[in-house]
């Protein structure tokens, strides 16, 4: 890792020189974009009203969207919180990090056959994260939202350890009021505002990540009440306060004049939360399977808008990409070379977005080796082209898709096309071991009795939606409980939600 440091440290050196003087050494115009990148917490995939949702009222992201690239296929790093944040930061997967969860995690449990791996708990500061090189080219950088990569005192894994000049980090939670959201939404964006304002006459790496719409679910009243028809009237209304943040922050772009030198990122860590974990189920990513969690499409798929006038055409992009992809996308759109670290997983997606061709096919692997809050189990997948693999680790069990013919994964091919799933198991494993995934290991204290009865009736990844959030709520309450209390004496509480 000393030696990539320095390889780094190096290729910044021949970049900046590439890029040519400063303005601090003179320059009199800096014509590189400024990023301004917003992730939403758990917002799924159908969650705005350009992709489809039609009881959500997001003007704001789908004025956006109308002058930008949307993407159909977009995926996360991985479908869980901490993990895709790693990935996104890093253009790495997190199997390659070894942080494929939420920090902390589910605890082991009898219930569960298998033991998690033991995953680090911050992103190591040895990685170098988007921050810091934007920071090495110049930018001022800062974030404001949740970080949720850090570790404990000493490990040198906050955001100003990791390339961020500043960071605002409030709590996830705020009390709805006539100037505040449930989820300190305003807050977030003021102080975002504010840090536009201040370095506005030089480029800079602009990183808004809301805690919205993760549970706990809160919003203004009246917004409720005018969503009062919505699948989840209070979730709804947590749209519609993020759209209005996202619409703040565009406003404040075009008030400096910075539209046109300004690259605009919107999605989110992971997909909707489709299950019960707070007081009512919060939405649904239909017609996707799943979401948040599990590695069908529901919880891998996610939102994805890139807007730069004049630069990025609008268009709808419906072949893949994942969020790894950033890290060699956003520097190349900037003007420095794509970095040539050969651990890097992302691949530029820059020349599609100015409007040239499909890239051709590559694949789309992911490594899943825990238990979740929302009843996932251990288990990688295989994008290649429109064919999906799930591969579950407790039992080597397969299933295969064929998402163009069935993007909702209810109709598995393994039986019928069993050559061409062995072949991609065989590919899926071979990727793990290129990025040294760590594995699962059987747990000596497992009570298949209990497994049984929280995971052999009951599969919360496949429950169509209903009309509203309360008539689905009541399906998860019975599942809900065992889920509860299968940790419950565990010696790592399940109280830090993910």
């Amino acid at each position: 890792m000393i030696l990539s440091r320095a390889l780094f440290a190096l290729s910044v050196a021949l970049v900046v020189a590439w890029l040519g003087p400063s303005p601090a050494r003179g320059a009199t115009v800096d014509d590189r974009p400024n990023v301004v990148f917003i992730l939403a917490d758990d917002l799924g995939i159908d969650d705005l009203h350009s992709y489809g949702r039609d009881d959500h009222a997001t003007p704001n992201l789908d004025r956006l969207a109308a002058r930008g690239a949307r993407f159909t296929s977009a995926y996360c790093g991985l479908s869980i919180c901490s993990a895709s944040r790693a990935a996104l930061m890093t253009g790495k997967s997190s199997a390659r990090l070894h942080l494929t969860t939420y920090l902390p995690g589910r605890p082991d449990a009898p219930s569960q056959k298998l033991l998690h791996p033991k995953i680090n708990m911050f992103l190591p500061n040895s990685e170098t994260t988007l921050a810091e090189r934007f920071k090495a080219l110049g930018y001022a950088t800062g974030i404001f939202g949740k970080w949720h990569l850090n570790g404990g005192p000493g490990t040198k894994s906050a955001p100003t350890d990791q390339g961020f000049d500043e960071a605002f980090l409030p709590p996830g939670d705020s009390e709805p009021s006539a100037t505040e959201g449930g989820k300190n939404e305003y807050a977030i964006t003021r102080r975002a505002i504010d840090f536009l304002e201040r370095k506005k006459d030089a480029p800079f790496f602009l990183y808004v990540a809301h805690h919205s719409p993760h549970i706990r679910l809160a919003a203004k009243a009246e917004l409720v009440a005018k969503h009062k028809d919505a699948f989840n009237p209070v979730y709804a209304a947590m749209i519609e306060t993020l759209d209005d943040t996202v619409g703040l922050i565009l406003a404040a772009i075009e008030r400096e004049g910075l539209e046109r030198k300004t690259i605009v990122v919107f999605t989110s860590d992971n997909g909707g939360l489709h299950v019960l974990e707070g007081g009512e189920v919060a939405t649904h990513n239909t017609p996707f399977r799943a979401g948040k969690g599990y590695l069908y499409e529901g919880g891998l798929r996610v939102p994805l808008i890139v807007a730069w006038p004049g630069r990025i055409p609008a268009a709808v992009i419906d072949e893949p990409t994942v969020n790894m992809d950033f890290t060699p996308t956003l520097l190349e759109l900037c003007g420095a070379p794509a970095p040539t670290e050969p651990e890097l997983d992302g691949a530029s997606i820059a020349e599609r977005l100015r409007g040239g061709p499909p890239a051709p096919p590559r694949s789309f692997p992911f490594h899943f080796p825990h238990y979740t809050n929302q009843g996932s189990r251990p288990a990688g997948s295989l994008r290649e082209e429109d064919w999906k693999l799930i591969e579950h680790y407790e039992d080597g069990r397969l299933e295969l898709f064929d998402l163009a013919a069935d993007p909702g994964e209810q109709t598995d091919l393994a039986a019928a096309q069993p050559d061409r799933a062995r072949a991609m198991q065989a590919r899926l494993a071979a990727w793990r071991t290129s990025v040294d995934a760590q594995p699962n290991t059987p747990n000596p204290d497992h009570d298949p009795a209990l497994a049984a009865s929280i995971y052999g009736s009951f599969d919360s990844s496949n429950v169509p939606a209903r009309a509203t959030a309360a008539a689905m709520t009541p399906l998860f309450q019975p599942w809900r409980k065992l889920m509860n209390a299968a940790v419950a004496g565990a010696s790592r509480k399940d109280k830090a939600r993910d």
